[in-house]
């Protein structure tokens, strides 16, 4: 493969975000210095001019370059140079307020029991709220932003982590410790479908209503139905008679 100039800046950049700031892409590296590439490609994606970034791109850098500056273990990445990453450490000079993300789905849980890691071994935090949105729209296209209130966190025991200038880590957030929007109303429960057809089921079988408001239309099929069992009878009555005067009696015989 041809070491183009694209190349050479894809793996330029690159070198920054692994070498120097994962913080400033919302990306947290583990204790070796590797972070996940599917992680990476999310946060290169986002930049204009990289959008197209693919892992064939990473393998052609790989593949391309005499001395490419990262390396990769099955799917993680980390920069070969990693003396000026920064270390995680017990944050000191902490900011008022930080925020995080979860997904819109698993709001009511967080907000009841508490914000815990999804997906990493801690809770990250953000110093910007852009950057925690930012974060947050890789794993839901909307998602919820939360802002936690460091001292209330630190006077329950929460322990924060630095993660480079812009990220903080923690290993869970009591409910009480963040705020956020309103949780949306309850749309009240559709009825179940045992109770809709309780009011038909509970007519006897074989019965049917009469409308009462229709009494007369009733009253009035009644009454031809009898007017013809009326008729009928009488025809029937008329036909004996004839028959018995054409019939001469036996002993007129």
């Amino acid at each position: 493969m041809k070491n183009t100039k694209s190349t050479q800046i894809l793996a330029k950049f690159i070198a920054y975000i692994l070498e120097r700031r994962p913080d400033e892409f919302g990306l947290v590296i583990d204790s070796e210095g590797y972070i996940k590439i599917k992680e990476l490609l999310k946060a290169l994606n986002e930049e204009k001019g990289f959008r197209h970034v693919r892992r064939s791109h990473l393998n052609e850098i790989l593949y391309s370059m005499a001395n490419p500056p990262f390396e990769i273990a099955d799917n993680r990445i980390r920069a070969k140079h990693r003396d000026l990453l920064p270390r995680p450490d017990v944050a000191r000079d902490l900011p008022k307020l930080l925020y995080t993300y979860i997904r819109r789905k698993a709001y009511p849980f967080v907000t009841d029991k508490g914000i815990f890691p999804s997906g990493y071994h801690q809770v990250i935090l953000s110093s910007k709220r852009d950057l925690a949105e930012r974060m947050g729209k890789r794993s839901d296209p909307q998602p919820v932003i939360l802002t936690v209130h460091v001292q209330k966190s630190l006077e329950n025991s929460v322990r924060f982590y630095q993660a480079g200038g812009l990220l903080f880590l923690a290993t869970s957030i009591p409910p009480d410790c963040f705020s956020g929007p309103a949780l949306p109303k309850e749309k009240p429960e559709k009825l179940k479908q045992g109770q809709t057809h309780s009011a038909k089921q509970s007519e006897p079988a074989g019965s049917f209503l009469i409308d009462l408001d229709s009494a007369g239309n009733q009253q009035t099929f009644g009454g031809k139905s009898k007017q013809k069992e009326h008729d009928w009878k009488g025809k029937k009555k008329r036909m004996k008679k004839q028959k018995r005067k054409r019939e001469r009696p036996p002993w007129r015989r």
